[in-house]
């Protein structure tokens, strides 16, 4: 069952209708709220095909306006980095000691991994514990660096990290309903920046199919790019 609150929004879009992001935004922002500061959702259907890998989207952004949710940084470092990561904000830094803790507790007390590359050989070891929980760090991705305290200063500022689900699409938070105008825009426009430049070279130029965008409790709105 759908709340009332939900239906009352509902009845006040015309479905057939475009929005701007800016009409989008305004709605959103005039909206009854919830009790709580929503997220303001982004859904893109892409015209790839995900059972092919060279189609698969997968990129990098740092938001520009910061991220919706601040996440535990795991730093996998050698001793004389240690120091300056923990320094960049990393919440958990250690090296072969902390590897050999999470292979004995099979705990990971932490939402993103960071790691030199001298330290891959022994995260190897905890790959089937961090792989599942799409923790293990990744140089595709920017979070297997020589420069350890540079990826933890941008994941702290609002670097975060893409990739198409199973069915080709997209799906982020990028803001909360209370922010300024201008910030939520500004995230959405560096994502969609972001997404554009990660387009497969195989896979055609207008490979959007469609954008939605929506809050935590409310209805979507169709959007244009």
């Amino acid at each position: 069952m759908l709340g009332k609150r939900y239906q009352k929004i509902k009845k006040e879009i015309n479905s057939s209708k475009v929005f701007t992001l800016e009409e989008a935004i305004d709605f959103f922002k005039k909206s009854p709220h919830a009790h709580f500061d929503e997220t303001i959702e982004i859904h893109l259907k892409l015209l790839i095909d995900p059972q092919k890998t060279e189609q698969q989207i997968r990129g990098v952004v740092i938001l520009p306006y910061g991220t919706v949710k601040k996440k535990r940084i795991a730093a996998f470092v050698s001793p004389a980095k240690e120091a300056e990561v923990k320094e960049a904000g990393a919440d958990l830094v250690g090296g072969v000691e902390l590897i050999n803790k999470i292979q004995e507790t099979k705990k990971c007390d932490f939402e993103v991994a960071v790691a030199e590359p001298i330290l891959m050989k022994d995260l190897a070891r905890i790959a089937k514990i961090l792989g599942p929980k799409g923790l293990m760090p990744n140089p595709k991705v920017g979070t297997v660096s020589t420069e350890p305290k540079k990826v933890v200063e941008e994941l702290k500022k609002g670097r975060i990290v893409f990739k198409n689900d199973e069915g080709g699409n997209l799906h982020q938070g990028l803001a909360k309903v209370s922010w300024p105008k201008e910030s939520i825009l500004g995230n959405i426009k560096a994502y969609l920046e972001a997404v554009k430049k990660a387009r497969p070279s195989g896979v055609k130029s207008n490979f959007i199919a469609s954008a939605y965008l929506s809050t935590t409790m409310g209805p979507s709105l169709r959007v244009k790019l």
